[in-house]
C-alpha cells in the first residue's frame, strides 16, 4: 500500500471493494437548527479510510477524506464552513452542519474502509421550513386559512366542510404558500375550524362567521345613500333654525314698548318748538296777553 493516497485513488479502492454493506437514510431537519450525520457503527480502530461524498443542487461536489493511518484531513471542493467534523475525525468521523439552511439539502455518503469490506451511510438530508399560519374572515360567511412559506406544502382542513378553493404559490427559495377560501351558505353554521397539518407540526384556528344578510348588495345601497340620509338631516334642521330665527326676529320689531309714544314725540315737540315760526308767534300774543291782564288789575287797585 504507497505512503501516501490521492483522493481519486481512494475512491478507486472502495469501488473495488467487494464486501459492501450500505445503509439507506431519509433525514428530516428543520431550517436553523443542527444537523448530526454519523458514519457506519464500526470498531474505529478497524477503520483505515473515512470519505465523506456531498452532492447539493447548484454546488461542486464536495469530497472530505481522512486517512488513520496518518491522521490526515483532505478536503476538495467543500467551501461552507457549516459543515464541519464536530470532533477529530480518527475518533467519530461524523459530518456536523450548524446551522441548517435550505441550500443544505442533498445527499451525503459516508464512507468507510476497513480490513473486512466496506461499510456505507447514504443519507438524503431534507430541510423543512414550519408554515406561518393565520385565519381571518373576507367577505360575509367567507373565511380565508393560509399557511404561509412552507417547506414542503402544507395541508389545510375544515370543520365543518365548505365550499372551498385553494391556491398554492411557491417560492424560489424552495418555500409554499397554501392557502384555502371557503364559503358556508347554511346560516346554522356559526363557527368554523381550520387545521393546518405539517412535518413540523399541526395547528388549529377558529373563526366565528358574520350572522348577517347573506348576500353583500343591501349593505352597498345602504352605504350609498347613507351620505344622502345625512345631507337632508343636516339641512333640514338648519332651516328650522332659519324660520325661527326669523319669527322671533319679527316679534320683538313689532312689540310696543311702555312709554316708547311719549318718548318718541318728545324730540318732535322740542324741535317744533324751536324752529316753528307760527308757534312761536302764538307764544308771544299769549304772554303779551298775560301782561295786559297784570296790569289792568294794578290799575284797578290804585283807583
Amino acid at each position: 500500500m504507497p505512503c501516501s493516497w490521492r483522493t481519486s485513488d481512494l475512491q478507486l479502492l472502495l469501488m473495488l471493494t467487494v464486501f459492501l454493506v450500505a445503509a439507506n437514510t431519509s433525514l428530516p431537519v428543520l431550517v436553523d437548527t443542527k444537523a448530526y450525520l454519523s458514519c457506519p457503527s464500526i470498531v474505529l480502530t478497524n477503520g483505515l479510510l473515512t470519505i465523506w461524498e456531498i452532492t447539493l443542487r447548484d454546488k461542486p461536489f464536495c469530497i472530505r477524506t481522512h486517512r488513520r493511518d496518518t491522521n490526515e484531513t483532505i478536503e476538495t471542493n467543500c467551501t461552507d464552513k457549516r459543515m464541519t467534523w464536530p470532533d477529530r475525525p480518527d475518533q467519530i468521523p461524523a459530518l456536523q452542519i450548524d446551522p441548517v439552511a435550505i441550500t443544505h439539502e442533498g445527499h451525503y455518503r459516508c464512507d468507510v474502509a476497513a480490513p473486512d469490506g466496506n461499510f456505507q451511510n447514504n443519507y438524503h438530508l431534507r430541510v423543512l421550513v414550519a408554515p406561518e399560519m393565520t385565519l381571518f374572515q373576507s367577505e360575509n360567511r367567507t373565511a380565508v386559512c393560509k399557511a404561509a412559506a412552507g417547506r414542503p406544502a402544507a395541508r389545510i382542513s375544515w370543520t365543518p366542510a365548505g365550499d372551498c378553493v385553494p391556491e398554492h404559490k411557491g417560492w424560489g427559495n424552495g418555500t409554499v404558500t397554501v392557502q384555502s377560501t371557503c364559503h358556508w351558505a347554511d346560516g346554522n353554521v356559526s363557527i368554523v375550524s381550520c387545521s393546518v397539518s405539517h412535518e413540523t407540526g399541526n395547528w388549529n384556528q377558529s373563526i366565528e362567521l358574520n350572522q348577517g344578510a347573506k348576500t353583500s348588495k343591501p349593505p352597498i345601497i345602504l352605504y350609498s345613500i347613507l351620505p344622502v340620509i345625512i345631507l337632508v338631516i343636516v339641512g333640514f334642521v338648519w332651516l328650522l333654525k332659519i324660520i325661527g330665527c326669523s319669527r322671533i326676529y319679527k316679534l320683538k320689531k313689532t312689540e310696543p314698548t311702555p312709554g316708547g309714544e311719549e318718548d318718541e314725540m318728545q324730540p318732535y315737540a322740542s324741535y317744533t318748538e324751536k324752529i316753528n315760526p307760527l308757534y312761536d308767534t302764538t307764544n308771544r300774543v299769549k304772554t303779551s296777553q298775560v301782561l295786559q291782564s297784570e296790569v289792568d288789575g294794578m290799575n284797578l287797585h290804585t283807583s
